[in-house]
């Protein structure tokens, strides 16, 4: 699994011109999903991001988490985190999984942050044509990709 996780003043999702998600001081989470990501994967993810110190202190030091500014999430499904820009100027997707695996996947990490971060998380609708807003805070944007485990 591969996110990009956004720092945010506030976010929402629309899909269809209807407000699907919104959220104030918190996490946007974009994730991509590949055939070879595990539940395992959607765990360890999931402790990470609910645990990532990326929100200021008293001290203006970036030194808590999500989780202990009770700050919210708002995950989105994004297949193209997996683009392939090897071979000429079209984006090749194919580690990308397959909706059948990718689903299942994303509906766990969905569950698993609400679990970890102890109350309800915002998603987007998978596989439809969402309009993302969000107010980037810092900006802080940080990458993780569950098979480097950086």
């Amino acid at each position: 699994m591969r996110v990009v996780i956004q720092r945010v003043k506030n976010a929402s999702v629309e899909v269809d011109k209807e407000l699907v998600s919104e959220i104030g001081q918190g996490l946007l989470i974009l994730v991509g999903i590949e055939d070879q990501d595990t539940e395992e994967d959607a765990v360890w993810l999931s402790g990470k991001i609910t645990h990532l110190r990326i929100f200021e202190d008293d001290k203006g030091v970036m030194n808590r988490s999500v989780k202990e500014i009770d700050g919210d999430i708002i995950l989105v499904s994004q297949f193209t985190l997996h683009a392939s820009t090897k071979k000429g100027n079209r984006p090749s997707y194919i580690k990308a999984a397959r909706p059948e695996t990718a689903i299942p996947l994303y509906e766990n990490l969905l569950k698993l942050l609400k679990l970890d971060l102890g109350k309800p998380v915002g998603s987007g609708i998978f596989g439809a044509d969402m309009k993302v807003a969000l107010v980037n805070d810092g900006p802080v944007t940080i990458i993780i990709d569950t098979k480097n485990k950086e």
